[in-house]
């Protein structure tokens, strides 16, 4: 949830507001995905238009751009991958926060993808074409080190809905990402089925993402990064969150599964940073903080 807040908060005060199986590979001579345009949108920021057969249509990507760039470079870079949250889109990050001002980030190629109003970083279950997880862990990847720069040294963090895609991705793929952090991530949203699908229903049936909660309540843990800790193991984690005392619904709300996620965490002994502060809001100024201190987790491990 992004710089449309006002929006998702209008959602949640009505509703609630960021399959068990892995995406199946790509058969042999099956399309890839296709860049249809770029833009220039900045000094170091290009615009991709992207044809992807996972979503069956095209999605934008925003890139940050290192230091020494060019297009169709040889050189690679490690790769940071920085998610949106809900009712937002692949222009948050740059739009929101200071990310194009930090020397830290002048040595990395920043992958900011889109992923849907309510796309929940996921493979949908009742939509054979909205396949948002395989589009981001697949296809992305190998396209973005065809040709521009991208090495397989990869870290993702998130907001909201992103926190959740950001954890989510690191346990579901092993050693595709190699560090992720959450920022008022949604990470238990088996503790709170009903609100998360009140979210949905905003915009599809609610039953369109994982499937109905009780009947479908495999494929909605396949999906929970709480259920999935254990997947974590010798992941550098960074995890923050609210409690939401200031009086923000959603940042309760998901200041409860942070938490909750940090609790399982610890009981499996998996070592993780944890900035579980009092009060905040589900807002930017504090996403912008929590990457500013993320940073050192999500990049050492790149050797960057």
């Amino acid at each position: 949830m992004a710089a449309r807040a006002l929006c998702a908060v209008l959602l949640l005060s009505v509703a609630g507001c960021g399959g068990g199986t892995h995406p199946s590979p790509r058969p042999p001579g099956a399309p890839g995905p296709v860049v249809v345009s770029e833009h220039r949108a900045g000094p170091r920021v290009l615009d991709l238009r992207v044809r992807s057969p996972a979503l069956r249509g095209t999605a934008n990507v925003r890139l940050l751009t290192p230091d020494g760039w060019r297009p169709g470079t040889s050189r690679t870079w490690p790769v940071l991958f920085l998610l949106h949250g809900c009712c937002d889109t692949y222009r948050a990050w740059s739009r929101s926060t200071d990310i194009a001002r930090l020397s830290r980030l002048r040595h990395v190629l920043v992958v900011m993808p889109d992923g849907g109003d309510v796309g929940f970083y996921s493979d949908w279950k009742g939509r054979p074409g909205t396949r948002w997880e395989t589009f981001h862990t697949r296809e992305l990847p190998a396209l973005l080190r065809g040709r521009y720069g991208a090495s397989r040294a990869m870290a993702v963090a998130g907001l909201s809905m992103g926190g959740l895609g950001a954890i989510d991705y690191a346990a579901r793929h092993p050693g595709l990402f190699r560090a992720a952090a959450s920022f008022s991530g949604v990470l238990h949203p088996l503790a709170e089925p009903a609100y998360w699908s009140g979210l949905f229903s905003q915009y599809e049936r609610a039953d369109t993402v994982w499937g109905d909660p009780r009947a479908d309540r495999a494929n909605w843990a396949a999906h929970d990064p709480t259920a999935l800790a254990g997947r974590l193991r010798g992941v550098p984690l960074y995890v923050a969150a609210g409690d939401g005392r200031a009086g923000d619904q959603i940042e309760r709300v998901v200041g409860r599964e942070t938490r909750a996620f940090a609790a399982r965490l610890k009981r499996l002994g998996i070592a993780a940073r944890t900035h579980l502060y009092r009060g905040g809001r589900h807002d930017w100024p504090y996403w912008q903080r929590e990457l500013h201190r993320a940073l050192p987790t999500l990049l050492a491990p790149l050797g960057s």
